[in-house]
């Protein structure tokens, strides 16, 4: 195996989540905020993430990018549009919000030149029973239907709930209406935006911080999308779980050779029995811990038992391999 071709860049930047205290949050990912309020979201990787090991130590993703934007994000990356992916885990215990984000070209319309849209795909670690979620709308919806639906309060009855699994990998592209229920614990990957648009939030008490933008929904909600599910049944966690034009998502086992090609990885390990290795320099894994691969590293290996998930930025829609277009 090689050493990363940029001396100046470790080839391993491990990054230190920052958690988010939510009024739907759990217990499973930290103890709750000063105030009470349970934590419902680990930021594990995006740009304000800061490195917690290694020469690079304290500083944070962007400021690394800025210093060393080719060997980082890879040939066809552009440090001055910023980090292009964030990694989350959720921990839900009540439902979040019905909700939808835009593409790209509504962004930049609705919120701001160079703002991105929010594209983003969930990977099932833990479901309780009963679990559930919200996807799509009925099949044969009409726009007219979706809308009045929408302003009208009466989004749940047009809404497709679905039960997932452990191990489930479900594509939810900017568009799509969505929300998460109870008892579900997931990883999240998605691009680099918090734009989200609110359509019903359970009767909660409105504030300044949950409002909803129901005009806002009614122009970007598509009743075409639905969702694309891959079962657990059908990967088992492992090979290529979504590709997209934002993101690729993958799901590999310990004892496998790795590339960067060209690309920046997001290692997240689901088991704390796994080694990160490349060239002579080695770091060992914690379950959950989320690690910064610069596109420089180029070969490394995942070593140990048990499965990690590796996220990349998009191959672009010309070799997308179809999962733009989701199906029931």
């Amino acid at each position: 195996m090689t050493h990363p071709t940029n001396a100046d860049l470790p080839a391993f930047l491990p990054l230190t989540p920052r958690y988010q205290a939510r009024v739907w949050g759990g217990d499973r990912l930290a103890p709750p905020a000063p105030d009470g309020t349970p934590i419902g979201e680990a930021w594990m990787a995006d740009g304000q993430s800061v490195v917690s090991g290694g020469p690079l130590a304290g500083q944070t993703v962007t400021a690394v990018m800025q210093a060393h934007p080719a060997a980082l994000l890879g040939a066809g990356g552009d440090a001055r549009e910023g980090f292009p992916l964030l990694i989350k885990l959720l921990d839900c215990r009540d439902w979040l919000s019905v909700q939808v984000h835009p593409n790209d070209a509504q962004a930049r319309e609705m919120v701001g030149p160079g703002e991105r849209g929010k594209t983003e795909a969930w990977h099932f670690l833990h479901v309780e029973p009963g679990g559930e979620l919200l996807a799509g709308v009925q099949p044969g919806t009409t726009p007219q239907a979706l809308a009045d639906a929408i302003r009208g309060g009466g989004i749940l009855n047009l809404s497709q709930r679905h039960r997932p699994q452990e191990g489930d990998t479900l594509f939810i592209p900017a568009g799509t209406l969505h929300a998460l229920g109870p008892g579900l614990l997931l990883y999240e990957v998605q691009q680099a935006s918090d734009t989200t648009y609110r359509v019903f939030d359970w009767d909660r008490p409105a504030s300044a911080g949950r409002a909803l933008h129901l005009e806002e929904s009614v122009a970007v909600t598509d009743p075409a999308r639905q969702g694309e599910l891959r079962t657990a049944a059908q990967t088992g966690g492992l090979g290529e779980l979504v590709r997209c034009e934002q993101f690729t998502l993958t799901g590999v086992s310990g004892g496998i050779e790795q590339n960067t090609a060209g690309r920046f990885a997001l290692v997240t390990a689901l088991s704390d029995t796994l080694t990160l290795l490349a060239g002579n320099q080695s770091l060992p894994l914690h379950t959950h811990q989320t690690v910064l691969i610069p596109a420089a590293t180029g070969p490394y290996r995942i070593d140990g038992h048990g499965r990690a998930l590796v996220a990349q930025v998009g191959v672009g829609p010309a070799e997308s391999g179809g999962n733009d277009s989701p199906q029931d």
